[in-house]
């Protein structure tokens, strides 16, 4: 299939996944968070990716996410399905269910621990991307898959016609800067603190897990990018900068963003599930020294902010129910 502009947006928020005190995925506040950040100015929602705690899902909980995604978009944004898996077949299977389910598109990472070489990475995504009509975002994150995708493979996956993207949480801007001089694809910045220097050399949006919180200081920058006020968009990356900070340097982003997320009453619980555990005392403490920074950010008043340190702490196993491969 011939995929023209671009289908995925420009604000797109790696969704959290809210939870239940014991670990369940909670539906009503999976609903009304996807509604809050689409309200928010988000335009695109990638549901099960790392944020959304894909490892520790369930492959029947990724499918109902994609379809409660498109549920309450309702045209309003566009439902990118991530995580997949780092078997192949597998993979597969998730993202043709997953097209099946509605989504706009699908973000394919890199196979991790395997360790593949580049041309198992290479295989893995063209077999992906030959398995489905809908257009895909590489996720290129060695810092959690142990693997690059190295320039070399990118140029020759770019080659593929559902291939139209990549979501970059590696931060070589000169890799970035090499690859659209030479390919047609999109870069999304998939490093929060980087949204603008990417925005700056040709990036075209991001995948932001800060954006959980405030999407609509990022819907600011994108648009003064987007008509060429560098001035106004550095404005608003400053003011976001302890915010940033505060949900990006810590903790793994999941854990920071609905401990956040939870103090300020927009989610039930601040869960997460095993292996992730919530904030130590002294880990919630450096988050709150952090927010207390934030000024003037669009959509994030901390006046009222009331985090629950005992509700955070600890983790929780999931009711086993299907499969969990």
């Amino acid at each position: 299939m011939t995929h023209t502009g671009n289908p995925f947006g420009q604000v797109l928020v790696a969704l959290v996944t809210p939870m239940t005190a014991d670990g369940e995925v909670d539906w009503p506040a999976v609903q009304k968070h996807i509604d809050d950040v689409i309200t928010a100015g988000a335009d695109g929602i990638v549901v099960t990716g790392t944020t959304g705690e894909t490892s520790t899902l369930t492959d029947a909980e990724k499918i109902r996410l994609v379809e409660v995604g498109k549920d309450v978009a309702s045209g309003r944004a566009r439902i990118i399905t991530g995580g997949g898996s780092n078997e192949t077949a597998h993979a597969i299977e998730l993202y043709r269910a997953s097209e099946k389910a509605g989504a706009d598109g699908i973000m394919i990472v890199t196979p991790y621990y395997n360790k593949p070489t580049q041309a198992g990475v290479l295989t893995h995504f063209r077999l992906v991307a030959d398995a489905t009509d809908l257009p895909v975002i590489l996720y290129d994150i060695p810092g959690r898959t142990g693997v690059p995708i190295q320039y070399e493979t990118i140029l020759r996956i770019a080659k593929h016609p559902n291939v139209l993207a990549i979501k970059d949480a590696k931060g070589d801007f000169s890799e970035v800067s090499r690859v659209l001089n030479q390919t047609d694809l999109m870069y999304f910045s998939g490093d929060d603190a980087n949204v603008l220097p990417h925005l700056s050399i040709g990036a075209t949006g991001l995948i932001g897990v800060t954006a959980n919180i405030a999407a609509q200081p990022y819907r600011v920058i994108v648009d003064a990018v987007n008509r060429g006020d560098l001035a106004a968009a550095t404005a608003e990356h400053r003011q976001l900068e302890p915010l940033v900070r505060a949900v990006m340097t810590h903790v793994p982003g999941t854990v920071s963003a609905k401990y956040i997320l939870h103090g300020l009453g927009r989610i039930g619980s601040p869960r997460v599930r095993l292996p992730l555990v919530g904030p130590e005392e002294w880990e919630a403490a450096k988050i709150e020294d952090e927010l207390a920074l934030v000024r003037d950010v669009p959509g994030a008043d901390f006046s009222n902010f009331r985090p629950d340190r005992n509700a955070a702490a600890g983790g929780a196993l999931p009711k086993v129910s299907g499969t969990t491969r």
